[in-house]
């Protein structure tokens, strides 16, 4: 058999995971703090009668650890406004016209695909403490765009 398909050993090469990055609060929707508990209760759950791959124990720790760094934040608390904070959902048009929806959530919990940015992308960082009507600078390598926001909301408070 060819020795690039025999394994030397045991080991199971492990890729790291990211860590938070240093003198940055880990915020975190409401929503994405009951998302990660339950990544961790099902993995936890998986196969408890036999043991767990390194991967599957790694990312178990890796929930661990950033569940205990997460500061929750009830967007909520500033529904009505117009100001975007963390939590906002915000619709802006860039230079060429073309809308987009995002909601300013965790790093943890962001999923671009599905117009979930982190707070700390550069989007989200040029649209932080600006409010509906304004327009914004998105700085680039090269150049700048205006982004012009259109619409503010936060989820509703529970009642």
């Amino acid at each position: 058999m060819n020795k690039a398909f025999v394994k030397e050993d045991d080991s199971e090469e492990i890729s790291p995971l990211p860590e938070m990055p240093a003198d940055i609060r880990n915020y975190v929707t409401p929503a994405g703090y009951q998302a990660m508990q339950q990544a961790l209760r099902s993995l936890e759950q998986q196969s408890p009668t036999t043991p767990r791959s390194p991967n599957i124990e790694q990312r178990i720790q890796y929930l661990r650890g950033r569940l205990e760094t997460m500061e929750i934040v009830d967007a909520s608390v500033h529904a009505g406004s117009e100001r975007i904070y963390f939590g906002a959902t915000v619709t802006y048009q860039d230079a060429a016209q073309d809308e987009h929806t995002v909601t300013l959530v965790g790093i943890d919990e962001a999923d671009a695909a599905h117009g979930r940015i982190s707070w700390l992308s550069p989007v989200a960082q040029a649209l932080l403490g600006a409010y509906e009507g304004d327009s914004v600078e998105l700085l680039g390598v090269d150049d700048s765009v205006e982004l012009s926001i259109t619409d503010v909301r936060y989820p509703q408070p529970d009642k």
